[in-house]
């Protein structure tokens, strides 16, 4: 194989001491402190005859376990040995305070603190790159991402709107934005039907907030910022494409996020395929499909696509992070896997030029 410096651009480390202590639901906390119940169920699951039940809650154990985990290096510790030696991580951290389910132990402060930390530690030096996040409803959540950007410097932002609020949220719009356009730094944002959701917002307001289109406004006034739609679009939407059925609200945002891409009309705009390619065996065709045409539209996708895996989401999947990468670079080939996992990753974070006459009005 070539020498390829895989950058992944999308792992979590977040710990159950940066989640609400109700979430997903109340009693969250009781199985989190006695994860021996999920086994339990499993097992009676499986005298049952309920395999696949069982198999469903055997990783859901595992994933609890991963995030019980003592510190944010320790869940870094674990992904790292699925990859190279040289791989870097884009470290993704989430603002869970104010979603409606209850206290979070560990302030946003602390967890972009613990970050910083491990950049700084990190061996070999450069391969953790922490983005900041921020919840625009909460001022002080406002405050720790700008202390983030500025004085931690950190390499990105991440957003959730799902979590209950628009992408063109008035203070993403008037102070984050602005900062990170001035200093050159790309976005992150979550781009899927599932995911975490405020307490209080139902599936037609959370995706509402997170569609393809929603992003228009940021695009028109940002057109510089080099915004990722994670996930592009997310697994059920790739399966709608794949089955030709209809998704939630009509729309296919797999189809919307290629078609915008392509069209040249937004040449700053990006999409990863993480946690959507661990579905492997019925994606991983259509996506070495979208990035082989010969047309300007293909060749444009194929430069905006980026490898990424949502570890440790990915915990509650058959694959490991391993597999999956060597699959995917398998199915892909050196070329296109090379170009996903090291060339796109670094023109995103602004690491390489590149010639951008593809796009409409760029030269």
């Amino acid at each position: 194989m070539s020498d390829i410096r895989i950058t992944n651009c999308h792992i979590h480390t977040f710990t159950a001491q940066h989640v609400p202590e109700n979430f997903p639901f109340p009693g969250a906390k009781y199985i989190r402190n006695n994860p021996g119940v999920i086994l339990v169920l499993a097992w009676a699951a499986r005298s049952l005859g309920q395999e696949q039940l069982s198999e469903q809650l055997q990783r859901l154990y595992q994933f609890q376990q991963q995030g019980a985990r003592e510190s944010q290096q320790e869940i870094l510790n674990d992904v790292v040995k699925h990859y190279p030696g040289d791989t870097r991580f884009v470290i993704l951290p989430m603002p869970m305070q104010g979603i409606g389910f209850g206290s979070v132990p560990v302030s946003l402060q602390a967890q972009h603190d613990e970050l910083a930390r491990m950049r700084d530690a990190a061996n070999p030096p450069g391969s953790v790159l922490p983005f900041a996040t921020v919840d625009p409803r909460d001022p002080r959540s406002v405050r720790e991402c700008l202390r983030a950007l500025v004085d931690l410097k950190f390499k990105g932002l991440k957003i959730y709107p799902r979590l209950g609020f628009a992408p063109d949220h008035p203070e993403l719009m008037q102070k984050i934005y602005p900062l990170v356009d001035r200093l050159g730094l790309p976005v992150m944002t979550h781009c899927s039907r599932g995911g975490v959701q405020g307490n209080d917002v139902c599936d037609y307001t959370g995706d509402g907030f997170t569609r393809p289109a929603a992003y228009l406004p940021v695009l028109r006034d940002f057109p510089r910022l080099r915004l990722c739609l994670a996930h592009f679009g997310g697994q059920v939407d790739w399966a709608a494409y794949v089955n030709a059925s209809e998704t939630r609200g009509g729309e296919n945002w797999m189809e919307q996020i290629r078609d915008m891409i392509s069209s040249g009309r937004y040449p700053n705009l990006w999409a990863d395929i993480s946690y959507t390619l661990f579905q492997f065996d019925d994606f991983a065709p259509i996506l070495r499909l979208l990035l082989s045409g010969t047309g300007d539209p293909s060749k444009r996708l194929r430069r905006r696509v980026l490898f990424g895996s949502d570890f440790y989401m990915t915990r509650q999947e058959k694959l490991s992070e391993r597999a999956v990468s060597i699959r995917l670079r398998d199915a892909l080939g050196e070329v296109l896997f090379e170009q996903i996992a090291q060339i796109n990753p670094e023109v995103w974070l602004d690491e390489r030029d590149e010639d951008k006459t593809l796009w409409t009005g760029q030269g």
